[in-house]
Formats: C-alpha cells, sequence, structure tokens
C-alpha cells in the first residue's frame, strides 16, 4: 500500500490531476462520488495568495468529502512559495503539492510551472523552502525536462526526494511537446525503478480507459496513475479503471441517467460555490461532455449555453433524460458505442511486450 507521509492510499491509487477551470470542488466531488482516491486544488499562484487575490483565496476552500486533498502552489519566486505554503497551510489540506509542470507560456516563461525545469538548482532551494514552511507533506508534480535534450527527471527526482518531499508525479512529455504527440513513460519507469528511490512515483499522461491503466500499470510499475483530461465530463472513469483492475471485466459505461444526475449535481454545486451569476456561466463548458456521444445533443447544448436561468436549466435537463429515455435501445447503443472507442484507444499497448522500465 503506497503512503504519502502518514497518509494511507489504496493498493494502486488513481489521483485526479489539478486543473486550471476545471478540478474546482463541483468537479471533483462528481470525481469523488466516481471513486477517485487523492485530488488536488487547481493551481494556485503564489504571488496572488500573499497578495491576497480573491480568486486565488477562493481557491482554498476544501470540503470534508474531498479528503484526502492536496492545495497545488505555482510561482518563480522562492520566497513567494515560501509564504504561500505558510498560507496554504492554514487550509488544512492533507498536503502541499508544488507545480514544476504547467508548460503554458504565461507561466513557463516567467520561471514558473515547467519554467523552472531550466534551474534544476533552483527547483531544489524553492523545493527545501516549501519543505521547511509547513509540517505537511509536499509533493510534486513535473515533466521529464525541460525539452528533447534535457530529460533529467531521474537526477531530478533523486535531488528532491533528498530534501524530503513524500511523492511524486511525473507527466510523461517534455514542457517543450506540451500536450502533443504520446507521453514516454520509460523514463518514469526508470524513476520508479531505480534504487535509490523510496518515495511512491505516480505515472501520468495519456491514460484515457481502464485498459491502458492496467497496460501502464503492468509495464511501468508505477504506484499509481493521475488521470486528467480523460475525467473531463466522464468521472466515471476512475470506478471502471478499479473495476477492471480487480475483476479483468469492463464495467458498463454509466447509464444516461447517471450522465443527467451527475451534470445536475456538478451544477448544483457550481452554484453553491461560485453563486448564481458565475455557476452558471462557468458551467456551460461542461454540458457538452456530459451529453458526449448523444444522438441530437446540440438541441440541448445549444440551448444550455445560452441560459440564465437556474429553474429553465433544470427543467430542459429533466426534458434531456426524457428525450433520451424514450428512444428505443438508446442506452444499449450508446454503451456499445463507449466500449468499442475504449478497446479502439487501447489497442496498441496491448500489441506491444511488456518489458521491465
Amino acid at each position: 500500500m503506497p503512503k504519502i507521509a502518514h497518509i494511507e492510499l489504496p493498493e494502486f491509487p488513481l489521483l485526479l490531476a489539478p486543473m486550471e477551470d476545471v478540478s474546482d470542488p463541483p468537479f471533483r466531488a462528481v470525481c469523488k462520488d466516481a471513486g477517485a482516491d487523492l485530488m488536488y486544488t487547481e493551481f494556485i499562484s503564489s504571488e496572488g495568495l500573499i497578495r491576497d487575490a480573491r480568486k486565488s483565496r477562493q481557491k482554498l476552500d476544501i470540503f470534508s468529502y474531498e479528503r484526502p486533498i492536496g492545495i497545488q502552489l505555482f510561482g518563480s519566486e522562492i520566497s513567494s512559495m515560501e509564504e504561500a505554503t505558510r498560507v496554504a497551510t492554514t487550509a488544512n489540506p492533507e498536503l502541499i503539492d508544488i507545480n514544476y509542470g504547467c508548460p503554458v507560456k504565461t507561466v513557463a516563461c516567467k520561471g514558473a510551472g515547467a519554467g523552472i525545469l531550466r534551474d534544476i538548482d533552483k527547483m531544489v532551494r524553492m523545493t527545501q523552502a516549501v519543505v521547511k514552511a509547513t509540517h505537511l507533506p509536499v509533493t510534486v508534480k513535473t515533466r521529464l525536462g525541460w525539452d528533447e535534450q534535457t530529460k533529467n527527471i531521474v537526477e531530478v527526482a533523486e535531488r528532491l526526494q533528498d530534501i524530503g518531499i513524500a511523492a511524486l508525479t511525473i507527466h510523461g512529455r517534455t514542457r517543450q511537446q506540451m500536450y502533443k504527440g504520446e507521453a514516454d513513460w520509460t523514463l518514469i519507469a526508470e524513476v520508479k525503478n531505480n534504487p535509490r528511490m523510496h518515495i511512491p512515483i505516480f505515472g501520468n499522461g495519456d491514460i484515457d480507459s481502464p485498459q491502458k491503466a492496467l497496460a501502464y500499470k503492468n509495464k511501468y510499475g508505477v504506484d499509481g496513475i493521475m488521470i486528467g483530461r480523460a475525467s473531463i465530463g466522464n468521472p466515471w472513469i476512475f470506478r471502471e479503471i478499479k473495476h477492471f483492475l480487480k475483476t479483468g471485466t469492463v464495467l458498463a459505461p454509466p447509464s444516461i441517467s447517471e450522465r443527467i444526475t451527475a451534470c445536475k449535481k456538478h451544477f448544483h454545486r457550481s452554484l453553491e460555490w461560485k453563486g448564481e451569476k458565475l455557476g452558471v456561466l462557468e458551467m456551460r463548458r461542461h454540458y457538452s461532455n456530459y451529453l458526449k456521444n448523444l444522438p441530437d445533443s446540440k438541441i440541448f447544448r445549444s440551448q444550455l449555453v445560452l441560459m440564465d436561468d437556474i429553474v429553465a436549466i433544470e427543467k430542459l435537463l429533466d426534458e434531456a433524460l426524457a428525450f433520451y429515455s424514450a428512444m428505443p435501445d438508446l442506452e444499449s447503443k450508446v454503451m456499445h458505442q463507449m466500449k468499442m472507442q475504449q478497446y479502439q484507444e487501447t489497442e496498441p499497448p496491448y500489441e506491444t511486450t511488456f518489458i521491465d522500465g
């Protein structure tokens, strides 16, 4: 059983990746319902936090149903990260996570996120300052390196462990790759199989089905996996992976009723946390994901993204459920289609010979 300091986790934990404008408390609620074992806040700017910016402070909100949960911080100044860590610690999460993986220009080109991969000595100093600034376990999420010429994650992992981090999540791409191409897990496996390493190593990148999760678990030997984009509109991926790992059989995809119910719960949580105006507005980006693969879903999506009235939105979601429930055999057709997509997407790992790291 992997442990992050005193935090006990299941045998092969599934982590929800911190995603800006996605992994907020409303989204985390539906992911926790579906089986996510460890979750993180959206990443929080250290500068915004110490300057008491409203948006940064609001991201510190955590709820009992989310635990265990980590607060993720990013920044380019060591003193700011140190101070922000003290502030974040007062929110009483289970751990503090440092973002050394965000590749977007507005973050990386200022020396934060993946930008710090160009200065590993500073990365180590910053991490050490964060570790010393809190009594909580500190974890790190990072990438293989800045570019193809600087894939130094094996050395980086050793140095970060030596100064006291409690776990490491590695995204199998460089900053230069952004999110393009296929994630390379071979170096993640090399870190995991390094006899010097004794902290949990979690892999991240391209896990979008139960079959791929099992294939990568067996091939690369990581302690758990972190799931990001594949969970958007599909929080059930966590329970599907757990079922497949346990039984070797594919769990039926969520029913249409489950999808609409989860969408409504997400909507209600959004209203509770963000307020009516912002809650309605920011929920609009999620409707198409919950209605994915359903015929004629544009009829409902085109209205939902324009509506401001809460009662009208709830009524339209109920109408969508009634509309699809009246379609003969739609449930089985949609489930079959989703199953076939999973098998097609995960065929390559099964054709590959499994070898150790």
